[in-house]
C-alpha cells in the first residue's frame, strides 16, 4: 500500500533514530519490536540499528506469555510498535513504549546521527523455538552479520549491477 524510495526510507529512519538516541538508546541498548508487517517495520529496524542499538523482533502474532518471557529475558529498554498493536502486548508498566504510527517526527533531523558502533557492539537478538520449554535468546553481533554479507557477496560473485531477495522470517 505505501512505497519509499532509498532517500525517504534513509531520511525517516534518521528521524526516527535520532528520537531513539533521545530516549537513550545506543550501542548495547535492546529495543524491542511488535509491529505488523509494513514499511514502519522496515524503518524501525533501521532506525535502531541507526542509532547503535540492537533489535529484539517481537512478533505481536505470538502467544501473550511467550511475548512476556521475550521482553523479559531481553532487557529491552524501549519497546517500539503500533497503536493498534500495543494492546495486545503484555508491556510492564515501567516500559517506556513508542507508537511508531502516531509519532511525530517532523522535528527530528533528516541527517544520518552517525554513531560509531563496533563490531563486537549487538546487533540484533532473536529467539529460539524453545524446544527445551523456553525460548533462548541468541544475540548477534556486527561483525558477524558484516561477515556473513561479505560472504555471500563473494560466494555468489555479486556486484552492484544484482539484487537479491532476503526471505526471513521477522522474529
Amino acid at each position: 500500500e505505501r512505497a519509499l524510495s532509498y532517500r525517504e526510507l534513509d531520511a525517516q529512519a534518521n528521524r526516527l533514530a535520532h528520537r531513539l538516541i533521545a530516549q537513550g538508546v545506543g550501542p548495547e541498548v535492546r529495543v524491542g519490536i511488535a509491529v505488523e508487517r509494513s514499511v514502519g517495520m522496515v524503518v524501525g529496524l533501521l532506525a535502531i540499528l541507526k542509532a547503535g542499538g540492537a533489535y529484539v523482533p517481537l512478533d505481536p502474532e505470538y502467544p501473550r506469555e511467550r511475548l512476556a518471557y521475550m521482553i523479559e529475558d531481553s532487557g529491552i529498554a524501549l519497546l517500539l510498535t503500533q497503536a493498534r498493536v500495543r494492546d495486545a502486548l503484555p508491556v510492564p508498566a515501567a516500559l517506556d513504549v513508542l507508537e511508531l504510527d502516531t509519532l511525530d517526527l517532523s522535528m527530528e533531523p533528516a541527517t544520518d546521527p552517525a554513531v560509531p558502533v563496533d563490531v563486537e557492539n549487538l546487533a540484533y537478538v532473536i529467539y529460539t523455538s524453545g524446544s527445551t520449554g523456553q525460548p533462548k535468546g541468541a544475540a548477534n553481533r556486527h561483525g558477524a552479520l558484516t561477515n556473513r554479507l561479505v560472504w555471500m557477496q563473494q560466494a555468489y560473485g555479486l556486484d552492484a549491477s544484482d539484487t537479491v531477495l532476503q526471505k526471513t522470517p521477522f522474529s
